[in-house]
């Protein structure tokens, strides 16, 4: 009874918020395919396109900053598959409503973009993370020159935002200093999670710290790292272990770990919009890129 009583009030508190941004304006989703080309952990070349998600409101200024949203990555095949088109409706009506251009990409290997499992990294021990991110990023990066190229978006303001796998891509983004992109936020960024078979402890941890490091080398912008306690995929600890690799290694960042949220933390991001939504908006008017309200 208590499961389906905190499901029900997520689910009002969900249709709140969506009432509460559409005061904003009309929101307007469209759809594109985008043209990628990305290489697996063995050196292979896809190409083909991805379905991407737009949304925007025509009552917002323009040129709008931008946001490139990533989903994350379901330890299971048959999940990933099913995951139809990534919207992120929620949290996409929070950036519009801040002032934002918001395109969510579905990945190849992926829903409704389908194809080869480029993102895959290994064997549990022995994860190669470095070329699996590489492939999300090469997308991540592609989607944004295009948007970049839109009459609607500045090009000079762009940040890429990630949830769990997608949110590792946001770092790695940072790390690569694309033209256009002034910060990242990492929610709950990782790799090799499965609560179900090995809850809070993903796989070679130690090669995802040594890769945070790197990141950190050459990562000039300002990132916002977000997690929470009870984070069933990643844990408490190895997130603190990540990021202190990255900011030891010159990289510039701000740590946030919330208290557990629900039965699995890793979540936070799509099930407790209202948990970051205030600190977001913190960081958002730290590096100058919240709209200024009338």
């Amino acid at each position: 009874m208590k499961k389906t009583s905190a499901l029900w009030c997520a689910a009002l508190l969900q249709l709140l918020l969506l009432a509460a941004t559409s005061a904003h304006g009309a929101l307007r989703e469209e759809q594109l395919d985008v043209p990628v080309q990305v290489s697996d952990i063995y050196g292979k070349r896809v190409e083909q396109s991805i379905r991407v998600t737009v949304f925007s409101d025509d009552a917002n200024p323009v040129p709008a900053p931008l946001v490139v949203l990533n989903h994350g990555r379901a330890a299971e095949a048959a999940e990933r598959a099913a995951m139809g088109r990534a919207r992120y409706s929620v949290a996409s009506r929070f950036f519009v409503a801040q002032g934002f251009v918001v395109a969510v990409p579905t990945r190849i290997g992926y829903g409704v973009t389908g194809g080869e499992d480029v993102e895959a990294s290994g064997q549990c021990g022995s994860r190669r993370y470095a070329p699996a991110y590489e492939a999300g990023l090469a997308q991540t990066l592609r989607v944004l020159q295009v948007m970049r190229a839109r009459p609607d978006v500045d090009p000079a303001r762009a940040v890429i935002v990630g949830q769990s796998f997608g949110g590792t891509i946001a770092i790695a983004a940072a790390a690569q200093n694309p033209a256009g992109v002034v910060a990242a936020i990492n929610f709950a960024g990782g790799g090799g999670g499965n609560p179900k078979t090995q809850p809070q402890r993903p796989c070679s941890p130690e090669a995802l710290e040594r890769l945070f490091g790197q990141y950190g080398k050459t990562a000039h912008m300002p990132t916002l790292w977000i997690y929470t306690e009870n984070d069933q995929y990643f844990g408490p600890t190895y997130p603190q272990e990540w990021f202190k690799a990255f900011r030891e290694a010159g990289g510039k960042g701000e740590f946030t770990q919330f208290p557990p949220y629900g039965e699995d933390g890793h979540a936070l991001f799509s099930r407790y919009p209202e948990v970051w939504q205030p600190r977001v908006r913190v960081f958002l008017e730290q590096v100058g890129l919240m709209r200024q309200r009338r």
